[in-house]
């Protein structure tokens, strides 16, 4: 069985998990979450946790398995507490500003890139510098921020660009004479 699927989820309290036979919900402070259920899983609960048990001893089932636990574990930890991913603007005159739930983007093209957030995300700047990108689904929270940094990504030679706050760019060494 796989590794990620031994491991039960434990919901938290205020937390409340409806099972269908090809729906699971979860449902909690900050939203509500569906996933499709797949055949090759079992999915039992257990009082306050969820256990994941593949059909069979097949290879797709053990690795469906493992995948459903992370998923519905992203789902539970995403309705009680969130997600959030930060963002950092790095260049003259780059900058970046929230207007309700559009992000004006200045990051030295002719005209201002503006990004409008799905239902069920936030985005924040906290400096102009800065954006902050918050919700519930962790998918969501992830593709946006990747749209984001794809405005203008970093670059190598000065490191000019929107990168992830914690992301490490390797600048390269210029062309020698």
């Amino acid at each position: 069985m796989s590794r990620v699927a031994k491991m039960a989820v434990k919901l938290p309290q205020g937390v409340e998990v409806t099972m269908k036979p090809e729906m699971i919900a979860v449902k909690g402070t900050l939203g509500s979450l569906e996933l499709g259920q797949s055949s090759l899983v079992k999915v039992a609960q257990d009082g306050s946790a969820l256990s994941f048990e593949p059909i069979n001893d097949s290879r797709e089932a053990n690795a469906m398995a493992g995948t459903l636990r992370q998923l519905v574990g992203n789902m539970v930890s995403g309705v009680s507490k969130g997600f959030e991913r930060k963002l950092s603007l790095i260049g003259v005159g780059y900058k970046a500003q929230a207007q309700g739930t559009k992000l004006n983007l200045t990051v030295g093209f002719s005209h201002p890139v503006v990004i409008e957030m799905p239902a069920g995300v936030k985005v924040e700047t906290p400096t102009p510098t800065e954006v902050l990108i918050k919700g519930f689904d962790r998918q969501q929270v992830g593709q946006i921020a990747a749209e984001i940094r794809a405005v203008r990504p970093p670059e190598p030679y000065k490191g000019k660009g929107i990168r992830y706050a914690d992301e490490k760019v390797v600048i390269k060494e210029t062309k020698k004479k």
